[in-house]
């Protein structure tokens, strides 16, 4: 295979952006059906337990220590690869299956104590079983990036997004007595583990081909040293991972606290209110659009390249250079369009039914947050692949658990300023810029001058050309009629100033002569100067 990954980050960001554009589509279903409301919070609360084990095990240590194990068995030792294959998907199903019942009980027990009327572990209970299944997809996805298929992992979201806006519009359409209550949310909620159930199902028909199951345990523990290879990387990055999603659960625990715990802590009044909890997921939803549709999919592209070439210091240090300038070319402009049309665009996708004005400003408050950091949201993606590239688990890791006291020291700040729930984007975003400039000074072990006079040009170009594209949108949204309007005319004005800005941006990078515009269309282009 080659080294050229652009190609591959077109494909995966052309799928991804079907899976976001079907993605907003069930938020926008779920927003106009529920609201900003405490049963939304306690769904987004229990959503985020299976998310946290896909981070750890699926997408997170378990993916990135496996895949250049399983990349370089797949290149010196086909038959091996298979049994490592087959060791590591079996031992997984196992693990996490015993995980998973384990965890009902427990939540069965804590739901006793609310004679099972607490509506988050409900539904916690409804989706642990979703898991294991979206771990599973993950390590599958791996190992078709590896064989050079990026297509089936990039649209598996796309089953998810369906099945959860089929049961929330079906249910209204069947029930519309009962929309909106804890009957229709547990409806959705079940359509989440018959989504894991059809992401599964499609992640091994796309594998088929690979023959990659050998079909005897006793074959497959022949790859044992290679699994031991696989947790020897994993098991720095589970503990480093661990703690970092502690810190995930506390940021949820504290947008959901009024909603599962009370509203008062230590006998004082708690700042948040109900609903912070999903007014923060939905500001998520709307951030994680350029993120995952762009930076992600450069960072999912470029891990198997740089894994290729981790032996060869030269190829090492242009990819990566190249993949820090492409994410820069796309981040930096997404950060400031977003903050432009933050307001605009959070009306066009939530607003309407349970979901009012005031729940709009609400969550177009807490994107602004969020949004001047795009750029380093996808820059420490790519920079973390670079290290796990290079058979490192432990600096990434080290550094994301050295912004865990950070981010909880301002999350518990700023939530007590008129920033409320938005506080918690703020610090998000301050921590995210800390890492990356962290991350970039400590490449430096593994590939010397990474930002060289190449990239520090391409960045300058890309400021350049940011700062020309957010005033043009700002003077032309000035001549636009002053709202409040309707649904057509609020989507046509963000319709032209999102096309004001990429037209903008994408004509002075080709007068600029930028070979990252080619790139982010999965074109080649010149790889080595500034241009």
């Amino acid at each position: 295979m080659s080294d050229r990954f652009e190609t591959n980050a077109r494909t995966v960001t052309l799928l991804t952006l079907v899976s976001r554009v079907t993605g907003l589509a069930r938020d926008a279903a779920l927003a106009r059906l529920f609201g900003i409301s405490a049963i939304m919070d306690a769904f987004w609360f229990a959503f985020m337990v299976p998310n946290l084990f896909r981070r750890l095990f699926g997408e997170g240590a378990l993916s990135a220590a496996f895949l250049p194990e399983y990349t370089r068995l797949d290149r010196d030792d086909p038959a091996m690869a298979r049994r490592l294959a087959t060791l590591t998907i079996g031992g997984m199903a196992l693990a996490l299956g015993g995980v998973t019942i384990v965890g009902e009980i427990l939540l069965w027990a804590l739901s006793t104590r609310h004679e099972h009327g607490h509506d988050a572990l409900r539904l916690m209970m409804v989706m642990l079983p979703y898991m294991p299944l979206v771990c599973l997809v993950a390590i599958m996805g791996a190992m078709l990036q590896v064989h050079g298929r990026f297509g089936p992992t990039a649209a598996a979201p796309i089953v998810l997004n369906l099945f959860l806006v089929g049961a929330a519009m079906g249910y209204a359409l069947l029930r519309p007595d009962d929309t909106g209550g804890r009957g229709h949310v547990m409806i959705v909620s079940i359509s989440v583990l018959l989504a894991g159930v059809a992401q599964v199902t499609w992640s091994l028909a796309a594998l088929r081909r690979w023959k990659w199951w050998v079909g005897s345990w006793a074959q497959a523990r022949e790859a044992m040293a290679s699994m031991r290879r696989v947790l020897g990387q994993a098991w720095p990055m589970f503990i480093g991972l661990g703690v970092l999603q502690v810190n995930v659960f506390l940021d949820d625990l504290i947008a959901s606290y009024p909603t599962t715990v009370g509203p008062t802590i230590f006998g004082i009044d708690f700042p948040l209110q109900e609903g912070a909890l999903t007014a923060v997921n939905n500001a998520q939803r709307l951030y994680e659009f350029p993120l995952g549709v762009f930076g992600i999919a450069v960072a999912t592209a470029i891990f198997p390249a740089l894994a290729r070439v981790n032996h060869d210091a030269a190829r090492f240090a242009d990819i990566l250079r190249r993949g820090l300038r492409l994410v820069m070319f796309i981040g930096l402009p997404a950060s400031a369009g977003l903050m432009l049309v933050r307001e605009p665009l959070t009306a066009v996708i939530y607003q309407g039914a349970q979901f009012t004005a005031e729940d709009t400003r609400r969550v177009a408050f807490v994107l602004m947050g969020y949004a001047p950091a795009i750029w380093a949201y996808s820059m420490t993606h790519t920079l973390t692949r670079a290290f796990y590239a290079r058979g490192d688990s432990m600096t990434p890791v080290k550094v994301a658990i050295g912004m865990v006291g950070l981010n909880l020291a301002l999350n518990l700040s700023l939530i007590f300023t008129p920033l409320r729930e938005a506080g918690l984007a703020w610090s998000t975003a301050i921590c995210s810029i800390v890492q990356v400039l962290i991350l970039l000074r400590l490449t430096r072990r593994y590939a010397a001058h990474v930002i060289d006079r190449c990239v520090l040009t391409s960045w300058a170009r890309t400021a350049g050309a940011t700062a020309v594209m957010a005033g043009a949108v700002w003077s032309v949204s000035l001549l636009l009629p002053a709202g409040p309007h309707g649904w057509g005319v609020t989507a046509l004005h963000l319709l032209v100033l999102v096309g004001v800005g990429g037209a903008v941006v994408a004509g002075l990078a080709r007068v600029m002569g930028m070979a990252e515009l080619g790139w982010a269309v999965g074109r080649g282009g010149d790889r080595g100067d500034a241009r």
